[in-house]
């Protein structure tokens, strides 16, 4: 690798570098397991077994602390299960559910009788659950699901049910054959004696599903989803439940618990705070998906670019030769800008779980702030990721030419694996949506959990306050804008400052707007409210976008200024300018309509950014070396 692209990767790789190599180094030992000619039976039986070998590798364990059997590297295993995505897609997600989902739920949710009991054994493979939220009627809306846990004083057992079609547990992983036990979300009905039973909202609790011979217990049943567009090693299954009966200590109780007579109580009183304090302790698959998804990119570009120099098409005048794909500007901008966001993601990726690792790795209940701008962080950067790695990873096997759907290329088959993580761990709209609605709250407690109609309320009343609120930024970042943020002649598009300058003042624009179209209908009925919720849920989601696109551009700046070795620094000088005149022109018709563009200054853009790739052209190569991905798991049939 050349010295260059070594460099590049140090910048890439951040505080993670070891955790890196290590996944890298096994990797190549590995090779790649994605085999779309297996059937569906095989692909499954290869990625159970590899999952067996990440168990002995030490990856599983990274993520759980040291009093439970594990290592307490949350950092490694999130990097870890990025890293499985260079092999095999279905084998990261695989992992994930088990150790981060499955396993997850019973170290964060439940307490010290269950991690002795059940985490041993999760960490080493030797026993195999799932995650049961999703449900057939219920996908992102986690507080509407409708699978019920009644408890039972008599008995001291809960009866956990499936009342309906609807609340058939839904596209769970290892529902279809490999789990044994499941951590089921079900609405949690008890009562005081002399109270009437009600539900206490979702809660957690263990079910066993299957004996061990693979047999379906007593009142559940299973089903297998069957064939799927992508992640066929993955047995994704559906499980509905038919008055089964479980011991109260199956109850996950960090954060409430049932008495024997059936007395309900919690930590937390408010029902909504309780509840996304629960699955905040679970933000880790969102996180796994943002950093995948990032992996998934890297690699379809890591194949294009170097497809594209080495693949000639059509002669130049008065050459004898063709030209290589990658001196064509369609070319270059197809692919770099690309890569420039890729760049930029990493970064970004990095500091999420840096900040996750901060929260959760401390054996300490997180800053409830600080614990609810992570989830609205994770929430947006997954949705950018995953729309990234969908787009970048078609634009790589158009660019591919007939060589790119050729399934030897391994593109048609990372498209087909990541193309459902725009809806895994929530869709990617909702999500954007929830970004916007946490940064119109200023991250409030008393907004969790509002219907529209409330949230219009509660918006009005403080939209001066949030508007001013800002996300911590480092010092060179708040340096660079606020030098730029003030009257005068028209400033440098390629000025670091002016960037960030953009991009925060359409943010901020967003939100000022947005309060004030919610503060038109504070006044209306709750139909005319909804209504203009619903409305504005447009501009919600652009508000979102905006906030993670100024956030990847402030953590791209950050790792920039950094940097010590001079060429280093300017390449990646360089693919930070691409990234973000790449997003002001993807949005170009805001800035224009909001006059923080002259029509002229806006072409600039368009002409800068051509510029900006054929100054990075000379170095395509070196970029995607920096990826570090094993050079035996690019080594696909195109590229001979």
């Amino acid at each position: 690798m050349a010295d260059l692209a070594t460099s590049l990767r140090t910048a890439l790789d951040g505080p993670y570098a070891a955790a890196r190599d290590a996944a890298r180094d096994q990797l190549a030992a590995t090779g790649v397991l994605t085999d779309p000619t297996l059937s569906l039976d095989e692909q499954r039986a290869t990625i159970r077994e590899a999952l067996k070998g990440l168990a002995s590798s030490g990856l599983s364990a990274a993520g759980f602390a040291t009093a439970h059997g594990g290592t307490g590297d949350i950092a490694a295993t999130l990097v870890g299960f990025e890293m499985l995505v260079h092999s095999d897609v279905s084998l990261m997600v695989k992992a994930g559910v088990q150790w981060g989902l499955f396993g997850g739920a019973i170290e964060n949710l439940g307490t010290a009788r269950h991690h002795a009991a059940y985490l041993p054994d999760v960490i080493s493979g030797d026993l195999l659950g799932c995650f049961a939220m999703t449900e057939t009627g219920h996908g992102s809306d986690v507080q509407s699901l409708e699978t019920t846990a009644t408890y039972d004083p008599a008995t001291g057992e809960f009866v956990v049910d499936s009342p309906t079609p609807t609340a058939r547990k839904d596209y769970i992983g290892g529902a279809a054959h490999d789990a044994t036990l499941a951590a089921v979300f079900a609405q949690l009905v008890t009562a005081a004696p002399g109270e009437t039973p009600e539900s206490k909202g979702v809660h957690c609790l263990l079910v066993p599903i299957r004996d061990a011979e693979g047999n379906d217990l007593p009142g559940v049943t299973t089903s297998d989803c069957g064939v799927k567009g992508g992640l066929n090693g993955v047995d994704n299954g559906r499980i509905v439940f038919d008055q089964v009966r479980v011991p109260r200590q199956n109850l996950l109780d960090q954060y409430a618990s049932v008495a024997e007579d059936g007395t309900y109580s919690s930590p937390i009183d408010n029902p909504n705070r309780r509840f996304f304090t629960m699955l905040g302790t679970l933000i880790r698959g969102r996180v796994s998906i943002a950093g995948a998804s990032g992996a998934a990119a890297r690699h379809a570009l890591a194949l294009a670019v170097r497809y594209a120099l080495q693949r000639r098409q059509f002669g130049a005048p008065g050459s004898d030769g063709e030209v290589l794909l990658m001196d064509y500007r369609t070319h270059q901008r197809r692919l770099l800008p690309a890569l420039a966001r890729a760049y930029a993601l990493q970064t970004a990726q990095n500091d999420l779980v840096a900040t996750l690792a901060r929260l959760q790795g401390g054996g300490s209940p997180a800053d409830p702030k600080e614990q609810r701008e992570l989830e609205a962080l994770a929430a947006g950067v997954k949705a950018y990721a995953s729309w990234h790695a969908t787009a970048t990873i078609q634009e790589s096997r158009e660019a591919c030419g007939g060589a790119g759907y050729l399934a030897a290329n391994r593109l048609t088959s990372l498209k087909a694996d990541t193309d459902v993580f725009t809806t895994f761990e929530g869709d990617n709209t909702v999500l954007m949506q929830l970004v916007g609605k946490e940064l119109l709250t200023g991250y409030a407690d008393e907004v969790r959990g509002l219907d529209p109609v409330g949230m219009v309320s509660f918006a009005v009343s403080n939209a001066a306050e949030v508007v001013l609120e800002r996300t911590p930024v480092a010092p060179l970042v708040a340096r660079l804008r606020d030098a730029t943020r003030r009257e005068g002649d028209e400033p440098d598009l390629l000025d670091r400052g002016t960037q960030l300058s953009l991009l925060t003042d359409r943010e901020e624009h967003l939100l000022e707007t947005l309060a004030r179209r919610m503060q038109a209908a504070r006044k209306a009925s709750s139909e005319e409210a909804f209504d203009a919720f619903n409305r504005a849920q447009d501009h919600l989601v652009h508000l979102g976008r905006a906030h993670v696109e100024r956030v990847v551009l402030e953590s791209f700046v950050t790792v920039v200024g950094e940097v010590e070795d001079d060429e280093t620094r300017q390449v990646l000088d360089a693919l930070c300018d691409l990234y973000a005149l790449s997003v002001v022109e993807q949005d170009k018709a805001w800035f224009l309509e909001h006059r923080r563009l002259s029509i002229s200054r806006a072409k600039n853009v368009t002409t800068s950014v051509n510029a900006l790739c054929g100054r990075l052209r000379p170095y395509a190569g070196d970029l995607v070396d920096a990826f570090g991905i094993p050079d035996g798991l690019l080594e696909v049939e195109m590229l001979g």
